[in-house]
């Protein structure tokens, strides 16, 4: 073997161990920003329309939900797993809260709290018949009363009932698919 088939050779092996190590090494931040600080999300169904849009595809705050607090109307990434799927729902009532519905407004411990977020031009296409009445339900002190913002075409805690705190596994939506939706959506 000549010198330069042992150069070359030694440089092929070296470039081959420098790609594996970068190789390595991305798998290793994808993982950590994946499972500890970014979950990717896609929108599965219109339950969230028009927030959010069936298709939409984004990334939702680990960090936020781990270290920060759940708060009313945050969005939440919701694990159910009796059906081993996630769900997009927006947190409607908290921990030790009673909430109800009645002609059609929301009532937390008996006071009506407006839900600002919700768009007035597509809900009332509904009239009456978007928000059914709910009777009073009295959460837990881990349970969180979660309701889709399109709630005609939702499942959610008045399917499942309650969710509980660890299956809430992220909070908020920063939508990056398609362009036109780009943007953060918590409110």
């Amino acid at each position: 073997m000549t010198t330069n088939e042992n150069k070359n050779e030694n440089s092929t092996k070296a470039e081959l161990l420098d790609f594996i190590k970068t190789l390595l090494i991305c798998m290793a931040v994808v993982f950590a920003l994946t499972n500890f600080i970014l979950r990717p999300v896609r929108v599965d169904g219109n339950s969230m329309y028009p927030t959010l849009h069936d298709g939409d595809i984004g990334f939702s705050n680990l960090i936020g939900r781990s270290v920060g607090q759940i708060d009313r109307f945050d969005i939440a990434i919701i694990y159910v797993p009796e059906k081993g799927e996630y769900l997009v729902k927006r947190v409607i009532g908290l921990p030790g809260e009673t909430v109800a519905y009645r002609n059609g407004k929301l009532y937390i411990n008996e006071q009506e709290i407006p839900e600002t977020f919700l768009e007035s031009y597509y809900t009332k296409q509904f009239g009456n018949r978007f928000m059914n009445d709910v009777p009073e339900i009295h959460l837990k002190d881990n349970e969180y009363y979660c309701l889709g913002d399109n709630r005609p075409d939702s499942l959610d805690s008045r399917f499942y009932g309650p969710f509980k705190k660890d299956q809430i596994i992220s909070k908020g939506v920063f939508v990056i698919w398609p362009f036109s939706e780009f943007g953060v959506r918590t409110w």
